[in-house]
């Protein structure tokens, strides 16, 4: 590949507009009404998406120096924040706020993976393991509230798709990474294309496998990581009219956990909490998913989409309350019809579809103890030494119905759903007697949305959007119960939200393109964290705080110079508070709970007001580049509690505030062809002067806030493609 034509790719990689079936024919661009977003569950191009969504491509993926999280592949996606924990790949994500207090996952965001859900029944991801960002094509965010995904969809949808198989019968890639703690990936991968085509009828299949290997030490005491991951995709066309892709992922993680530090502790924040060696604190979890998607077009005005998937795994967790055990079981399928009518600058497409997901979940928990060689089981000699502290099993499921509308008048285009959620919850408390032993909360929801864009001129869309949001309890949070040791917490309800949003978006002078979008959102019944005195020190609850309101603005920029020089730019304004509160009288630890908030609001935690991420190319000589990138985040508010907001905290134990940070990056790239082989020697520092930062701060209730990040890291790498 030449260089001026990869740069120029890198100058315009931005939400798709340079194609991605053709990568090397950088030069040319595309309009953006070919560029299509999968993530409505309804084909609309970019151009005339009625709502904010951004799509990260090859290229933008193509820089990431560990190429292990999604603050890596989300670095230029405004209105999205992604807490990186410890340095590897346990993560806390959130867009526009929702799910800020979740301790970790993904609460309230869809995640789709090359078409399966990722999602439990109530809407929450617990991780993203299952993702080896080396092999992602292509990342759609939808940004704000998307009811037609239920409770998965009250933050926003990550529609992730992977690589398919390349032109050739056999290729692949190799990739290995070194790096400052320990870091080492190690990536292979084999895909390829079997079959005929010919003039009359499309016939082949493409295939694709990886593995990866990942390992560190981390820059923290009791940091280390591995993460083992397997992906197969098969794609099968036996026809014009029907297509199959057949998925299987395995993963296998596990990552000590150091825990967070409190403030009189961070004269070193290399150190782990006094808790996280003794007790032998980690997370570890081994997952299978096989997944199915179809489609078949009857005719150009009907055709039928269908997905099914069974996920098994096993985790564990241990802290200084206890050694925990789960075991899923999480089948689900869908069902989407879809009828198209109308042509020429007339045209209306119609969708209605059924989702079904069950999860059975036991959960076992043996008390910890103070011996970091110490290794838990479940063989009775254990339990007649360890003290049981829960035996239970939880069904879950969730139905939605649902159904779409989209409208292509000229130059404006309308997109509308409606959908109806059931959410079942049972826990059944194998430790207590049958006819007390049985606990259940179910919810129901309908959530509607109605986008419309409008092409004033080509090089502008303006569009609005009103969306609704449904945000039930999580599991996690249902089964901490502040009432009792058993059952679940029946005092939660589900959050829901309105959020109005407008924006602009287009293409000048074939080298600027940009997306403004605005917004402000509603929050009824929205959570917090909290706990009860006597209960344990480790021990956290969950509440509905009350009512919360967020406005924001989003903006996304790229500008390509010349061929040689492009920049890209994403800032998010967030203003996110809590307007009300409206504790329910059972949360009687006072000392605790939020109170009511002040009369201009109280500040969501870990939710700074400016988020900025600049990222330069310049390509200086032939086949090497340049990429430096500076990420900024302004101060953000750490407790919820409303004492500590108006500074009534001892300051020699808490903080209420965290300062911000200006990071600095670099990579530089060498990229090379011999014969048949083609790859790319890399060089990058992250974070390249070493400033000290909080990567993230839990609202934790008993302080123990602050997750440090790392100093300087440097990282190696060498790609070959073949």
């Amino acid at each position: 590949m030449k260089t001026k034509y990869f740069i120029t790719a890198l100058s315009v990689c931005l939400c798709g507009i340079v194609s991605a079936q053709n990568t090397t024919d950088t030069t040319k661009m595309v309009n953006l009404s070919t560029v299509e977003i999968s993530a409505n569950k309804m084909p609309v191009t970019l151009k005339n998406n009625p709502g904010a969504v951004s799509v990260v491509n090859p290229q933008m993926l193509s820089v990431m120096p560990k190429s292990i999280g999604v603050e890596e592949a989300l670095r230029l996606v405004p209105g999205v924040r992604v807490d990186n924990q410890h340095d590897g790949e346990r993560v806390h994500l959130s867009i526009r706020g929702q799910g800020i207090l979740t301790e970790r996952g993904l609460r309230g965001i869809g995640v789709v993976i090359d078409g399966i859900p990722v999602n439990d029944p109530s809407g929450f991801a617990p991780d993203l393991y299952d993702v080896d960002w080396t092999t992602v094509s292509r990342i759609e965010v939808l940004r704000g509230p998307a009811g037609i995904y239920g409770g998965g969809g009250a933050a926003g949808i990550l529609n992730i798709i992977t690589k398919s198989g390349g032109q050739k019968p056999v290729g692949g890639e190799v990739m290995q990474v070194i790096g400052s703690n320990g870091f080492y990936k190690s990536f292979v991968q084999l895909d390829g294309t079997i079959g005929s085509q010919s003039l009359k009828m499309k016939s082949n299949s493409d295939y694709r496998v990886s593995y990866s290997r990942s390992a560190g030490d981390g820059y923290r005491d009791h940091q280390g990581f591995y993460s083992n991951k397997l992906y197969e995709k098969l794609n099968f066309r036996p026809s014009d009219r029907l297509t199959v892709t057949q998925v299987i992922s395995h993963t296998d993680y596990f990552q000590q956990n150091p825990e967070g530090l409190a403030f009189a502790q961070l004269d070193n924040v290399k150190q782990a909490n006094p808790d996280a060696n003794p007790f032998n604190e980690y997370q570890k979890t081994n997952r299978t998913t096989v997944g199915i998607t179809g489609n078949y077009a009857f005719n150009s005005m009907h055709d039928v989409s269908a997905t099914g998937w069974y996920r098994t795994w096993n985790y564990k967790e241990t802290s200084n309350k206890a050694a925990e055990y789960r075991t899923y079981v999480v089948p689900g399928a869908s069902l989407q019809f879809n009828l198209h009518l109308g042509q020429g600058a007339l045209k209306n497409h119609l969708s209605a579809g059924a989702d079904y997901k069950s999860q059975q979940l036991g959960v076992y928990k043996l008390q910890s103890a103070s011996d970091p060689n110490r290794k838990e089981s479940m063989d009775e000699t254990n339990l007649e030494t360890t003290l049981l502290l829960a035996n239970q099993i939880i069904t879950q499921s969730s139905a939605g119905l649902w159904a779409s509308w989209k409208l292509e008048l000229n130059k404006l285009n309308v997109l509308a759903s409606i959908r109806y959620d059931d959410m079942q919850n049972e826990l059944t408390n194998k430790m207590m007697a049958p006819d007390t032993a049985t606990t259940s909360k179910d919810f129901n929801h309908t959530s509607a949305r109605i986008g419309v864009s409008y092409n004033l001129v080509k090089q502008a869309t303006v569009f609005a959007n009103f969306s609704q949001g449904f945000l039930p309890p999580s599991t996690e949070e249902l089964a901490n119960n502040p009432v009792g040791y058993s059952g679940f917490n029946t005092h939660l309800v589900p959050a829901t939200s309105n959020c109005f949003e407008g924006g602009l978006r287009g293409l000048l002078a074939e080298n600027l393109y940009y997306e403004l979008t605005g917004f402000v959102m509603t929050t009824t019944d929205d959570f917090f964290r909290f706990k009860q005195s006597g209960r344990g020190n480790q021990e956290v609850f969950y509440g509905n705080a009350g009512n919360s309101n967020r406005k924001g603005i989003e903006a996304f920029v790229s500008y390509r110079f010349h061929e040689k020089l492009s920049l890209q730019v994403a800032y998010t304004y967030a203003d996110y508070k809590y307007k009300s509160g409206s504790i329910d009288p059972v949360y009687t630890d006072t000392a605790y709970v939020l109170t009511a908030p002040p009369a201009d609001g109280q500040q969501l935690p870990n939710s700074p007001k400016h988020q900025l991420f600049a990222e330069a190319t310049w390509a200086f000589m032939k086949n090497l580049k340049l990429t430096v990138g500076t990420e900024f985040q302004s101060e953000w508010a750490i407790y919820t509690d409303a004492k500590a907001y108006n500074g009534e905290l001892d300051p020699v134990v808490y903080k209420n505030w965290q300062d911000g940070f200006n990071l600095w990056q670099a990579r530089l790239a060498y990229d090379w062809q011999f014969k048949c082989l083609n790859g790319e020697l890399s060089l990058s520092v992250r974070n390249l002067t070493g400033e000290k930062y909080m990567a993230f701060t839990e609202p934790d209730p008993d302080g123990n806030s602050y997750q440090p990040g790392p100093g300087s890291e440097v990282f190696a790498g060498l790609k070959i493609g073949f």
